[in-house]
């Protein structure tokens, strides 16, 4: 029988097993989390880089959407509803897949940014994102503080931002996308560090019951909620900070 070391942590002892398991199992969120990443800015650029393609979505002067453009915006946000309604009946690899066309999806509904922005812009911007996103993310991982009772009033958050947004597209306010980008950051750098740190608590929690297929979705669903994290970050602070053409 394989003797493991034990080590004591806040929440009690736990095994070295399960140790390994979690930086494993971050490692594996991370990597999904990443490639979706790739995905989506490769169909951005690809997209957006492209008058004609771009065309299909947006007026090319005006950049104003479509109706296609339209169902490309909302796109995204139906599918993580559907997303987490399904994610019970598909397997770790479908739930997977799903995460991937999603990433393509949600770079179609941003292609726009490479004909708004420059691409110096957007690569500062994105740099900055991810150096904020890695401290939050690094926090949330080793802070000892409960940092739990976030969600709650992180969720509202969104979900005000959301009808925010909505509304602004009618009125068409700067100072309103100027307050709805400033707390935006604010409210998803909050929501890095608390989706980190839920993801590892969640794992502890439920490792010793060795349901392998339930720890991969979990980690393609912890993967999810860190991308549109890291999205919604990248974009409020392209709205605030980044050079239009």
């Amino acid at each position: 029988m394989a003797e493991y070391q034990t080590i004591r942590t806040a929440g009690g002892v736990r095994t070295a097993a399960i140790d390994e398991g979690l930086r494993a199992h971050m490692n594996k969120v991370y990597s999904v989390m990443s490639v979706g990443m790739l995905v989506t800015f490769a169909v951005a650029w690809a997209v957006g880089s492209s008058p004609a393609l771009l065309g299909i979505f947006r007026d090319p002067v005006t950049l104003q959407p479509n109706i296609l453009g339209w169902v490309a915006m909302f796109a995204p946000l139906g599918m993580v509803f559907a997303f987490g309604a399904a994610i019970n009946k598909l397997s770790a690899a479908g739930a997977q897949t799903f995460f991937y066309v999603f990433a393509a999806v949600m770079g179609l509904s941003i292609a726009w940014i490479f004909a708004a922005f420059t691409g110096m812009s957007i690569a500062q911007i994105f740099l900055i994102t991810s150096i904020s996103f890695a401290g939050l993310s690094l926090w949330g991982y080793t802070t000892k503080k409960d940092i739990s009772a976030w969600g709650s009033f992180l969720i509202m958050g969104v979900i005000g931002l959301i009808v925010a947004s909505i509304v602004n597209i009618f009125l068409g306010s700067p100072m309103i996308m100027f307050a709805i980008s400033v707390l935006g950051v604010l409210i998803f750098a909050g929501l890095t560090a608390y989706d980190t740190q839920r993801i590892k608590t969640e794992y502890i929690a439920h490792a010793q019951h060795g349901d392998q297929e339930w720890l991969t979705k979990s980690a393609i669903m912890g993967a999810l909620g860190l991308y549109l994290n890291f999205i919604n970050m990248f974009m409020f602070l392209l709205q605030l900070f980044g050079n239009r053409e």
